[in-house]
């Protein structure tokens, strides 16, 4: 038996998530590739869904005009739909190797708004620039420079964000919303 949850955002966006420690599999890849196929034909109620990515590595279905989000961290995997614009979502599970890499994505004020124990809170801010990257959706992002997360003061129980997007000739902003999913941490925008 499968762990799905399918969760409506708004009237425009859903998200499932998935545990694939359940679906059999020989290897990682297509655990994961038949973790995302279940998952899709869940959110779409059993419509063939056709997978596909644009060249710059984002998601897209040939089968529908909705824009998705794919994300996956060991036995999760995590899809957002918007039926309106692009949308993003990621999932990480909760472990301090995420320290080694905070110097590559935090700007000073996000680094000042956390303390050497704060491991949930930094992953709140790494899969919340994942998320926003995702949305944007092209390669030419820097996570450090170009996006942007509001300090906030973290709840174990998740609340809400605010993200930026923040490129030469484009800027926009993101509400985001996070929350504790067992050992993982998971963001998407509302």
């Amino acid at each position: 038996m499968t762990d799905i949850q399918i969760i409506q955002i708004n009237q425009y966006s859903r998200f499932g998530l998935l545990d694939i420690s359940t679906i059999e599999a020989p290897g990682k890849r297509e655990l994961e590739a038949n973790g995302i196929r279940l998952l899709l034909n869940k959110l779409f109620n059993n419509e063939e869904c056709i997978l596909a990515y644009h060249a710059s590595g984002k998601p897209y279905l040939k089968s529908h005009s909705e824009h998705i989000s794919i994300s996956h961290s060991h036995d999760k995997v995590a899809i957002c739909v918007n039926e309106k614009e692009s949308t993003g979502i990621d999932i990480e599970l909760i472990r301090d190797k995420v320290f080694t890499i905070a110097h590559k994505f935090l700007r000073e004020e996000e680094r000042n708004n956390l303390t050497e124990a704060d491991v949930e809170k930094l992953l709140v801010y790494w899969a919340a620039k994942e998320t926003l990257f995702k949305i944007h959706g092209e390669r030419n992002i820097n996570f450090k420079e170009h996006l942007c997360i509001t300090p906030f003061d973290y709840n174990v129980r998740g609340g809400e964000i605010k993200g930026e997007i923040v490129l030469p000739n484009y800027k926009k902003n993101y509400t985001l919303h996070y929350q504790k999913v067992g050992n993982y941490i998971l963001v998407y925008p509302i």
